[in-house]
């Protein structure tokens, strides 16, 4: 009897009836337990249905039964790698191995778990023996790529990757790989359209969809980055990558109340996943919610000293006012994101040049603070002794573009070209100074300098602060914002710039300014200012700005204008400090430099953030003629206004302490006369 319901259960099994099959053998075993092959058959159904645990079980009861079967031990592992029981999954593909060595399914399976686990040595070494058996195999060989990405041999991974999607179009898994090595030689146009076939083959694939994503933030197309990571996400509610990635693509289009659910979806899934923490922070920051902000530093603090990475360097320098920590948090950065290259392009060769040939490395080659600043130092560079090049990271073109082009004797632009390329042409043109005007800000390429393709590296301007990489050789600054006991607190040799490291365009024009009702502010009544970006403000500058309020009467404090919420945000934060909201008034942005210093030129006194400054703000503020009172920080970007206000002739503007930047801050708008020296002055 059992004989015949054993073959027609094997017929309904073979024809891909899986419920009749297992009626049938659970049939058999119902009348007798110890039944072998109906036990090894039903775990089969189970394992091909998605029944991982229950097909373990009848596995396992099979082996105990039969001990010697080598087929058994290999569905029992498969039903393990679905588990994600990796460890025992290799267990059991080791036992039917040593039953039968030449089972090559095995052993492309006991590759696979392996992968599971990051042991790509050993991975590779599997795949490579099945393929040594049988040569050619699609599939064998797409995990062959995979494990070779996991030991950063990308350029073999796209050919294995390659080799398999020759042998077999089809299969997705090979054109994610192929999207992946692609990627990962900054290949991203190309890796686009392989993640685009990996998909198109299986629209479920939520590791294609999370990679694509990535790639298209990488050439940011923020906007579709989202819509890849959000069709993962109904795939996967809870996928932490898709949810920190979304949120990354979120902060970089400043959709920070979107950005603040995911972020806070990764940290209750795990409270210490790479810079999540950071991404908060930095929402919260950007829509002046203060809720629970020192906790945060606090926490942010203690990861960091456990060398964990909870936030990048950029939105460390925000809120840290330790200059150990900032050191901290940009090694960390750099060993996890952009380690220094295994080989470096220069390899101490010496160049005969007639001049020094710089080069100067940014995306911000247009109307742009950092462009805004540097234009005359770019002019004003000696082409009898050096020869000046630009490499434009970005296509964006304005009429500074155009000004800039003129002042160099090179301009290449080399968007959309991978970090090797652009390392490789700055090695080629034999550049001997490579200046990084962007460090950690968005947009930048830190891993065309991992690749050492310069025999002196520097850092300069765009971020206030230490990268903590071996490869920037020197950062540019001055005696004030870093000064010399210091040093053990960079990375980078400090180079010191007479009076002040901020430069400042001499050709820059102040419009005529506009009347104060035009510009929306009051006809009377002391204008203070601070027109930063709000993510500068924290709540200790603001308890000061909001007591100078309330103690001089009919003044106001002009911001520049941010997110709705943000505005609002601040809004309730004065009432809740006893100020009307009424007395914050938020300015729109106008095109046209001349036009917003022009419109600066109505405050009557600028108030500096802390721990980190205006740079370019203030020193628009300075060009326009308005004071600043500044309070000398423990950073670099907290001491930038000290170096200014220095350079100006106006030291006295800079206050040691919050309480003492209050008092200046009341003592020059309650004296007109002491205010009307110092403007005069400036």
């Amino acid at each position: 009897m059992n004989d015949a319901l054993l073959q027609s259960a094997l017929r309904f099994h073979q024809a891909g009836q899986l419920m009749e099959a297992a009626r049938l053998y659970s049939d058999i075993i119902r009348g007798n337990p110890q039944h072998f092959e109906a036990l090894y058959r039903l775990g089969l159904v189970h394992l091909q249905s998605g029944r991982f645990s229950d097909a373990e079980h009848l596995l396992t009861a099979a082996i105990r039964l039969q001990p010697q079967v080598p087929e058994t031990y290999y569905v029992h592992g498969c039903a393990l790698q679905n588990l994600e029981r990796h460890e025992d999954a290799l267990k059991s593909f080791a036992r039917a191995l040593s039953l039968k060595p030449d089972y090559v399914e095995v052993r492309n399976n006991r590759g696979v778990s392996l992968l599971a686990l990051r042991r790509y040595e050993e991975a590779l070494a599997c795949f490579d023996r099945v393929l040594s058996a049988r040569p050619g195999v699609a599939l064998v060989e797409s995990n062959r790529a995979a494990a070779l990405s996991g030991l950063d041999r990308h350029a073999e991974a796209l050919e294995a990757a390659e080799r398999s999607i020759g042998g077999n179009p089809n299969i997705a898994f090979s054109w994610h790989h192929k999207g992946a090595a692609l990627a990962r030689l900054d290949r991203f146009q190309e890796a686009l359209v392989a993640f685009d076939r990996a998909i198109a083959l299986n629209p479920q694939y939520v590791d294609a969809l999370t990679f694509r994503g990535i790639v298209l933030g990488m050439l940011d197309r923020h906007e579709q980055a989202v819509d890849s990571f959000s069709a993962g996400l109904k795939l996967a509610p809870a996928n932490i990558d898709l949810l920190y990635n979304r949120a990354t693509s979120l902060l970089a289009l400043k959709r920070f109340q979107d950005a603040m659910p995911d972020c806070q979806a990764v940290l209750r899934e795990k409270s210490d996943f790479k810079y999540s923490r950071g991404n908060l922070i930095c929402c919260r920051l950007h829509l002046c919610d203060w809720h629970d902000l020192e906790g945060e530093r606090d926490r942010v603090r203690k990861t960091l000293h456990q060398g964990q990475a909870a936030l990048i360097p950029l939105h460390n320098a925000l809120i840290s006012d330790d200059e150990g920590d900032q050191l901290q948090c940009s090694r960390i950065w750099t060993e996890l994101d952009c380690p220094p290259s295994r080989t470096p392009l220069w390899r101490g060769e010496r160049y005969d040049h007639d001049k020094i040939r710089v080069a100067y490395v940014s995306a911000d080659f247009r109307t742009h603070a950092v462009a805004s600043l540097m234009a005359g130092v770019f002019e004003q560079h000696d082409k009898t002794r050096f020869e000046v090049s630009a490499i434009s990271l970005s296509d964006q073109s304005d009429h500074m573009s155009e000004r800039l082009e003129q002042a160099f004797d090179r301009f290449v632009p080399v968007q959309g070209r991978d970090h090797g390329d652009v390392a490789r042409l700055l090695h080629d043109m034999e550049i001997d100074i490579a200046v990084d005007l962007m460090g950690y800000t968005r947009g930048s390429r830190t891993p065309v300098f991992a690749l050492r393709p310069a025999p002196i590296q520097v850092a300069y301007l765009g971020f206030p602060g230490t990268m903590g990489a071996s490869y920037i050789d020197y950062i540019i600054a001055d005696s004030i914002v870093a000064p010399s006991d210091r040093q053990a607190l960079y990375a980078e040799k400090l180079v010191h710039l007479p009076h002040c490291y901020m430069p400042g365009d001499d050709n820059r024009v102040v419009a005529e300014p506009p009347g104060r009702v035009e510009a929306g502010l009051p006809e009377r009544g002391f204008v203070f200012c601070s027109f930063n970006n709000v993510a500068k403000i924290v709540p200790a500058v603001f308890d000061v700005w909001m007591r100078v309020l309330k103690a001089v009467d009919g003044s106001v404090l002009w911001l520049s204008a941010a997110d709705e919420i943000a505005m609002r945000n601040l809004k309730r934060e004065a009432e809740t400090r006893g100020v009307d909201a009424e007395r914050l008034i938020f300015a729109p942005f106008v095109n046209g430099g001349d036009r917003h210093l022009a419109r600066l030129s109505l405050a009557d006194l600028f108030l500096d953030t802390l721990p980190y400054n205006a740079h370019a703000g203030g020193s628009d503020a300075l060009w326009a003629g308005v004071p600043i009172v500044s309070c000398r920080g423990t950073t670099f970007a907290g001491r930038v206004g000290a170096s200014m206000l220095n350079a100006v002739g106006l030291p006295e503007l800079v206050a040691d302490s919050l309480e003492s930047y209050e008092a200046h801050a009341l003592s020059l708008a309650r004296q007109p006369e002491l205010l009307a020296d110092v403007r005069a002055k400036l």
